[in-house]
């Protein structure tokens, strides 16, 4: 090996990247075949020119994250070490800081789901749970409200798995759905602000449409976000997707392996995106296992699933 190279840090970056027990070093040495030291005030780096450069990068966007206060965690460790081995895009510009700080692609799979949100009229959001394919559509449509670019946030869901059967619950409309937007309205919460947020769904900038309450309206000038579409029927899908109007964009997101109607057959997610996958102005991102980015277990779970799928020769 060449001569090691010293990376000066705080004390709080130096111990981000060594991790505990030193875990988070054996994760970059293991990827770039490098050998980390961490004496006082810094990192060494033992390796080749090209395995060195890429340890660096991972190194250095830790320790940004680290001197911003922000944790640093095993998961965090493992998207850096992707990023750069793939040589993931930047976040693109515009979308707004949240209480955890500037909103930015994690996984190269978010890289590209975010470019799909700047250049698309319609952009399909597949994967598992974890992988941001909802708070990022949130992120990226307040963006745009904020900056003025649409005048209005619509987001749909599916209130009850398969039926919608608001009637047998109590209280008004925003009452019967509020419960099933739990994640939605935490992510705007997260990136706008409660007063902010409060402000503008009350002057109707934000708005909540359940999939049915959509029919018969043209939404212009809106960025709507059609959540956990693999519980839409296929006439339910057909019917969202033409609401789009002048001056309108939409992201639709679900895993199509958690589909939760009596015929999963009928699911209109997989129906859609069969059809229109290469049409102008549309935009499919599927993202994988690797991109879970909620917590190492889920990343796991959803391995253990899909090798159980391919064990017995059915895709999901």
């Amino acid at each position: 090996m060449s001569k090691p190279e010293y990376i000066q840090l705080s004390d709080a970056a130096a111990r981000a990247v060594a991790g505990a027990s030193s875990r988070h070093a054996a994760l970059i040495e293991d990827a770039f075949n490098v050998l980390i030291e961490t004496p006082g005030g810094g990192v060494s780096v033992d390796g080749d020119a090209k395995a060195r450069a890429g340890a660096k990068q991972v190194i250095s966007a830790l320790a940004a994250r680290a001197d911003a206060g922000q944790e640093v965690t095993e998961a965090d460790v493992r998207v850096a070490i992707g990023q750069v081995r793939v040589g993931a895009a930047k976040a693109p510009g515009g979308l707004p800081a949240g209480r955890r700080g500037q909103v930015a692609p994690r996984t190269p799979g978010q890289a590209r789901y975010l470019d799909a949100l700047a250049n698309c009229e319609l952009v399909f959001g597949l994967g598992p749970a974890g992988t941001g394919k909802t708070f990022l559509a949130v992120a990226h449509g307040a963006g745009l409200l904020l900056r003025g670019e649409v005048e209005r946030l619509i987001v749909s869901r599916p209130a009850v798995e398969a039926g919608e059967r608001l009637g047998f619950l109590p209280g008004d409309l925003t009452e019967k759905v509020d419960p099933y937007m739990a994640p939605v309205w935490e992510a705007l919460t997260d990136i706008l602000g409660v007063d902010q947020f409060r402000r503008r769904r009350e002057k109707g900038e934000i708005e909540v449409a359940p999939i049915a309450f959509l029919r018969g309206r043209t939404l212009s000038h809106a960025f709507v976000i059609v959540d956990e579409a693999q519980n839409t029927t296929r006439l339910q899908m057909k019917m969202v997707l033409t609401r789009i109007g002048e001056g309108s964009r939409m992201a639709v997101t679900g895993d199509p392996t958690q589909i939760d109607l009596v015929n999963a057959s009928d699911s209109g997610l997989a129906h859609a995106v069969s059809l229109l996958e290469g049409v102008k102005g549309v935009g499919v991102n599927r993202f994988a296992a690797e991109d879970i980015v909620r917590h190492p277990m889920v990343e796991r779970i959803v391995r253990a699933y899909d090798a159980d799928a391919a064990k017995r020769g059915r895709a999901i």
